[in-house]
């Protein structure tokens, strides 16, 4: 009974992190746009007066889209258009299962994994649940019966296909460097200091693979500059046929899919929960100095060190949205197959090489 206790909690944690992130997020796309282009932003939605910046909007919103017409156009598949929405945003939610939060927690005598599951394969989980949706994306725009839909369907096909063998193969001269494929044990490793100071993050060892995997994370958001999938100003989008509240999912899946690779890449690349000296017991700084400080609040420092960067990521990622136009598709095609391609495989013979040397 315990632990089904302790299960449930992990996983109502984890939504709560991962759906309060994307809410947040609706809103920071809103006010960072209007920073950047010299507007206001959202200001409008209140309650008793009151604005608070515009952070009432997200539920504006959602209030918008649960009350609206849920529309079903003449000739689609109304099973299959109902069905893939929730297709799409369910295996966006699931990719953040593996992703820890914290190392681990000690109460009355239980020790709790910050994780909701801690798979030896947690890597490939991500990829595997990510890649099933983009079954939703593909359904969507064959159920509407559009032929507009149907291409912008097809796009977001092809796009996550060709990106996600990059993503794949930079991943390789992590598990290379690091010798695992769980994420709790990769980010454990990454705890360890290099050159005696320096925190032993993945991005100091794979620099190269830190900007192919990033740059093809944001490919996998379907978000510009690589949203040709949606491309509402060609009236081509797998969800162009949709309203109300499934609308909403596919909105909903965005910005869950650009939390979840933000994410991945804090994992990955820089440490996850790991503050720079932070050990079970307390800080140990180089020098022998140690400051000891109880296991509770390492716990809390791990979990604030994680949502620290996972927003700062999240923030870049919306930073790049509005900073640069959207590709032509084949210069989409070209950067994905004729250029990351081939680099994340020469970074995994340059790996090789390396590791090769140095353990001669």
């Amino acid at each position: 009974m315990l632990e089904w206790a302790v299960a449930a909690g992990k996983v109502a944690f984890s939504l709560f992190v991962l759906l309060n992130f994307v809410m947040v997020l609706t809103w920071a796309e809103r006010k960072q746009s209007a920073l950047m282009q010299d507007r206001i932003g959202a200001n409008r939605a209140s309650i008793l007066g009151f604005t608070l910046l515009g952070l009432f909007h997200p539920i504006a919103d959602a209030i918008k889209m649960v009350t609206k017409e849920d529309f079903v156009p003449q000739g689609a598949s109304r099973a299959l258009h109902t069905l893939a929405p929730f297709i799409a945003l369910f295996f966006a939610l699931i990719s953040f299962a593996v992703i820890p939060l914290g190392d681990e927690l000690a109460v009355g005598g239980c020790t709790i994994s910050l994780q909701v599951i801690d798979l030896n394969v947690g890597i490939l989980y991500v990829f595997a649940a990510m890649s099933l949706g983009v079954y939703g994306f593909v359904l969507a725009g064959w159920a509407s019966g559009n032929n507009f839909s149907l291409l912008g369907a097809l796009r977001a096909s092809s796009q996550m296909i060709s990106y996600e063998i990059t993503i794949g193969a930079t991943v390789v001269g992590l598990i290379m460097v690091f010798g695992t494929a769980s994420l709790q044990t990769l980010v454990r490793r990454q705890g360890d200091l290099l050159l005696g100071f320096l925190p032993g993050w993945g991005v100091f060892y794979q620099p190269l693979g830190f900007l192919l995997f990033t740059t093809a994370a944001m490919a996998e958001t379907k978000r510009a500059p690589f949203d040709l999938p949606e491309g509402e100003s060609e009236i081509i989008g797998y969800f162009t046929e949709y309203s109300g509240i499934k609308f909403g999912m596919f909105l909903m899946t965005d910005f869950t899919e650009t939390v979840v690779m933000a994410g991945l890449v804090v994992t990955l690349f820089f440490g996850g929960w790991q503050f720079p000296y932070l050990q079970p017991d307390g800080f140990h700084f180089p020098g022998a100095a140690v400051v000891s400080i109880s296991p509770l609040a390492v716990s809390i420092a791990q979990v604030m060190t994680f949502l620290v960067k996972l927003a700062v990521f999240c923030w870049l990622f919306l930073l790049v949205r509005w900073t640069f136009p959207r590709f032509r598709y084949d210069q989409l095609m070209r950067l994905g197959w004729q250029m990351m391609l081939p680099l994340s495989i020469l970074n995994v013979l340059v790996t090789g090489a390396l590791l090769l040397l140095l353990h001669r």
